[in-house]
């Protein structure tokens, strides 16, 4: 040996640390992913109760996405020029009371189909405003390289909490009574309305009211709502995938309207015991929240989105053909890990390309155009499953898989962004 001079190995590279402030957003949301998924369980078994049409029970899920159509791009405007802290306090405020109502309508024997309609679509507004702000504040709390791994643990808080916590503890609470889990999820709600009020003023980013100066010292505009409708338009990269996250997750969408007549009438679940089906399902979805950071940071984005579609696309064959309910909870299993994996990318993407005063608007562009369609979606799975409830999960399949084959290079292009400026 040479001169005795020793070199030591590289040490790993330092993962940014998300922070105290990120913990606060996160128990936030935890907290209220609790009380979303009490309802979100209690609501269509309560909905079992005054009928059996598959098309009345859609419409009970394609109601919850109604809103981003009519109302997402108004919510992300209200994101953006509101203090984000009180749009999301505001927004839980009003999802507790519905559940409130909701709960004082089962003790008095008034409830009706109607009433849980109504109720669903107010839920889905208060739901607009505070996901739209929970993800406009995640860039504003955590480092950019962190991206990926905040995400994935949102994620993860909303599936551990709603299928292994709140979704089984609802089924069972059902079991008791049909007020309980109302009851519950409407003070589920009053702790993320604390902690959202309590985030650093970095969470706020309200607009100013007076224009910012450029760099050649030119007084700069205000963004409105028509030039982040034009950013996106001219961001020709961003605005394919939109399409393509659109016709995917319409089709996933429409596979799910049957679900719960699925399990309950064709793989015969009792109704107390449809948590536990779904806790299962909830198994693979947390499975893909977690895994899904490291995959990226050792395949990349683009390989990542692109091979969890074409997993999401053969468990939903798997899902059509079930023989019996283990299997059929197993594939549904694997689409939800497929769907995760693709949600932690696909966020920290939106996150990386657009830039923080317009992401509020952007956000609820996309997700109009998005989830603005999935009601339509559910409804016609509804119409689709009076005929055979396994009958949209071999559809949704065939459109999942023929759209990713058409878009591979698409979506294998999600690896080369890293800032606002690229395109």
């Amino acid at each position: 040996m040479s001169a005795g001079v020793q070199t030591r190995p590289s040490a790993p590279p330092r993962r940014p640390p998300l922070g105290r402030d990120f913990g606060k957003l996160w128990t936030a949301a935890a907290f209220s992913n609790l009380a979303d998924g009490l309802g979100r369980t209690a609501v269509p078994l309560i909905a079992t109760s005054l009928t059996r049409d598959p098309v009345a029970i859609a419409a009970i899920g394609a109601l919850a996405f109604l809103p981003w159509l009519i109302f997402g791009l108004p919510a992300g405007m209200l994101v953006d020029r509101f203090d984000r802290r009180w749009v999301m306090a505001l927004a839980n405020t009003l999802r507790g009371g519905v559940a409130l109502v909701l709960s004082i309508m089962i003790v008095t024997g008034t409830m009706k189909i109607w009433s849980l309609l109504v109720a669903t679509l107010v839920f889905g507004i208060g739901e607009t405003l505070f996901d739209n702000a929970t993800n406009a504040v995640i860039p504003s709390l955590v480092e950019k390289p962190a991206l990926d791994r905040a995400n994935g643990f949102m994620q993860a808080a909303q599936v551990t909490i709603d299928s292994f916590i709140a979704t089984p503890i609802a089924g069972v609470l059902f079991a008791v009574s049909m007020v309980l889990p109302v009851w519950i999820g409407a003070a589920g709600y009053i702790i993320p309305i604390a902690l959202a009020i309590f985030l650093p003023l970095s969470a706020a980013r309200p607009l100013r009211h007076d224009p910012q100066p450029r760099d050649d010292g030119e007084a700069r505009a205000p963004v409105s709502a028509k030039s982040a409708a034009g950013y996106l338009w001219h961001h020709h990269y961003l605005r394919v995938i939109v399409v393509f996250t659109s016709i995917v997750g319409c089709a996933f969408s429409f596979a799910q309207a049957p679900t719960i007549l699925y399990f309950l009438d064709t793989m015969h679940v009792q109704p107390a015991a449809i948590g536990f089906v779904t806790a299962g399902v909830g198994m693979g979805a947390l499975g893909g929240s977690l895994t899904a950071p490291a995959l990226v940071q050792r395949f990349g984005r683009g390989a990542v989105m692109l091979w969890a579609n074409i997993a999401a696309g053969l468990f939903l064959i798997g899902l059509a053909f079930a023989p019996e309910v283990i299997t059929a909870v197993i594939a549904y299993a694997g689409m939800a890990f497929a769907v995760s994996t693709w949600n932690v990318p696909w966020g920290a993407l939106r996150q990386t390309i657009v830039p923080g005063e317009i992401f509020g608007r952007v956000l609820g562009i996309i997700r109009s155009f998005t989830w603005g369609l999935f009601p339509f979606a559910t409804l016609l799975g509804g119409f689709v499953a009076r005929i055979d409830l396994r009958l949209p999960y071999l559809i949704a399949a065939v459109v999942t898989l023929v759209a990713t084959a058409i878009a591979t290079r698409l979506i294998l292009k999600a690896s080369t962004f890293t800032g606002p400026l690229a395109d």
